[in-house]
């Protein structure tokens, strides 16, 4: 009997080795990383003895419950670490899947991705803003735009920005253009390059979530369904994720770029950056660049344009702002332009700055030319009012700027200069010292040339680039420029003029003439009936070399009776 029972229970363990050897195997398995054949044992362990009432079975079955509870730790644990890939992301979630993982694995890896992508963004900003008031101008490896270890998904960004980049602002990309890049715009460039290597992940995330194909194909349909309302319930919160990612972009792209539209309330958090020069609009309109760059980008995901309207918005208050700097920038810059007039006359009796002045101003329209077009989905820069008004009112302050540039080249007079030389321009070309004289005509003859040609050219090329207001910019341009032509030609004249009046002055007061010293004239006699009325030469007076000047009035009548007069003076004296 003994060995009988010895031989059953040795039959038992060996044809029930496979439970026996299970929690062992398993905890192998799990050590290798071999969960596959885990998830398989444990089905098979539990289609077998899932509802055994033999005690030693039971006792070991539960030992196999306790591993596969702490496998179902591990895998989430796994699952919910950061970073990974989207392909460890659903293999963990399959896993969970396959071991009747309570709650939903899934969702919770998409909201802990959600996190992630929020805390790398804010460490970004913070990074740069701290390097920035750490050490001001020096290479950090933060602004190194290709030092990143997560892979883009949609790698034509970079490369796409980086030909732009070296096609716009270098001739050849090398490592001195990383540090003349200024620290916002490095910001600007590695933020984007980062939501673009992990939103896409997240996003197929959440459509697989939504399809289906993250669980496995045997699980219940049970499951499936209780999924598929979870997915209808969860679709609101997963689009608030969204946007909560994209106006976290945009808010940390105008806390560096566009401060003051940043409520006050969230400064601190989305700015800081404390910096007193502003972007060039050429780097804002690089900015503008990668910026489209991203959008068109997500785009491509599929993501609806509602959840991504908050960056359109942003694109559009840059281009307003890259053409509001532009111009103020082409006004300071043409007033540069004029510290360096060489007074060097061609032909026509110009200099080359009425041309460097239209040259500066169409240079600084073509900078702007992709910035004014708008691409898919975008809208005018021009479409609000406000804007409208403020650019005429830059180009009317540019145009001015140019008037006050040529006008502050009128030289200083000085009336003891000799104005009848003959030789007014033959000594331009062998003596650069010009005369005041020399110099106003100069001035008067680019202002004549400003207002037939220059300023038609500038109005024309502002009207190509759908500005408005055109008729506004060429009424007060054309009246601020001919007020200036005739002070400047008053100018002349006065110049021309008081030689003579300041030799002709000392005649006039010669002889020291005061009526004071006259006698009040004497003699009248008025006229009887038609005849002639007259004055009496007045009565001089006794100082020799005494003029007095009388006032005649002399009345007729003709044959009709019609009385006419004549008048007239008369010099008197000794």
């Amino acid at each position: 009997d003994k060995a009988d029972s010895t031989r059953n229970a040795l039959n038992v363990l060996q044809r029930f080795k496979f439970l026996f050897n299970l929690p062992l195997n398993i905890e192998r398995n799990i050590q290798k990383g071999d969960y596959d054949v885990v998830i398989n044992d444990y089905e098979k362990a539990k289609s077998l003895f899932g509802k055994t009432e033999v005690q030693v079975f039971k006792k070991y079955y539960a030992e196999v419950e306790t591993r596969i509870e702490d496998l179902r730790e591990l895998l989430l644990a796994k699952l919910l670490e950061t970073p990974s890939t989207l392909h460890d992301q659903k293999r963990y979630i399959r896993y969970l899947s396959d071991l009747h993982a309570l709650g939903d694995p899934a969702w919770q890896c998409i909201g802990a991705q959600h996190r992630w992508i929020l805390q790398l963004m804010h460490s970004c900003k913070e990074g740069y803003v701290q390097d920035l008031k750490g050490a001001p101008g020096l290479h950090s490896p933060m602004l190194d735009l290709d030092n990143d270890t997560r892979p883009l998904v949609l790698g034509h960004l970079s490369q796409t920005a980086s030909l732009k980049r070296g096609s716009s602002f270098q001739s050849g990309r090398d490592d001195t253009w990383r540090y003349k890049t200024p620290h916002r715009v490095a910001f600007v460039e590695k933020l984007t390059k980062l939501v673009l290597s992990q939103l896409p992940n997240f996003w197929k995330l959440w459509i697989s979530y939504v399809n289906g194909s993250l669980f496995s194909e045997t699980a219940e349909k049970s499951g499936q369904i209780e999924r598929s309302k979870n997915v209808r319930q969860r679709q609101n919160d997963f689009k608030k994720m969204i946007q909560e990612v994209m106006q976290c972009l945009v808010k940390l792209i105008r806390g560096a770029l566009l401060p003051l539209s940043i409520p006050e309330c969230g400064v601190r958090q989305y700015g800081g950056w404390e910096v007193k020069s502003e972007l060039s609009g050429q780097w804002l309109a690089h900015v503008i660049q990668t910026i489209r760059l991203t959008y068109e980008s997500l785009t491509a995901l599929e993501i609806p344009n509602d959840m991504l309207q908050t960056i359109q918005d942003l694109i559009l208050d840059l281009r307003v702002r890259c053409v509001m700097v532009t111009l103020q920038h082409t006004a300071e810059e043409i007033k540069r332009l004029a510290e360096k007039e060489d007074w060097i006359v061609d032909n026509e009796g110009l200099t080359s700055l009425p041309c460097q002045f239209e040259q500066c101003i169409v240079h600084s329209l073509q900078s702007l030319k992709g910035v004014l077009e708008c691409k898919p989905g975008e809208a005018s820069v021009f479409q609000q009012p406000k804007t409208q008004e403020e650019v005429c009112q830059l180009s009317i302050s540019i145009m001015q700027v140019v008037c006050k540039s040529t006008d502050a080249l009128k030289p200083e007079i000085n009336l003891s200069i000799d104005v009848s030389s003959p030789d007014l321009f033959g000594s331009i070309h062998e003596d650069f010292s010009l005369t005041s004289e020399q110099r106003l005509l100069i001035v008067l003859s680019n202002c004549c040339y400003l207002e037939r040609h220059t300023f038609l050219n500038i109005v024309e090329h502002f009207e190509k680039h759908n500005f408005q207001g055109i008729e506004k910019i060429t009424q007060v341009s054309m009246a601020s420029l001919k007020e200036l032509d005739q002070r400047l030609f008053e100018t002349y004249i006065e110049l021309k003029a008081d030689p003579i009046v300041g030799s002709l002055e000392p005649g006039i007061y010669a002889g020291y003439f005061d009526w004071k010293d006259c006698l009040p004239p004497t003699g009248k006699r008025t006229s009887e009936g038609r005849g002639v009325g007259e004055w009496d030469r007045p009565v001089m007076g006794s100082k020799e070399g005494t003029y007095c000047m009388v006032h005649w009035v002399l009345y007729t009548t003709n044959e009709s009776s019609s009385l006419t007069s004549e008048t007239g003076d008369v010099l008197y004296g000794d």
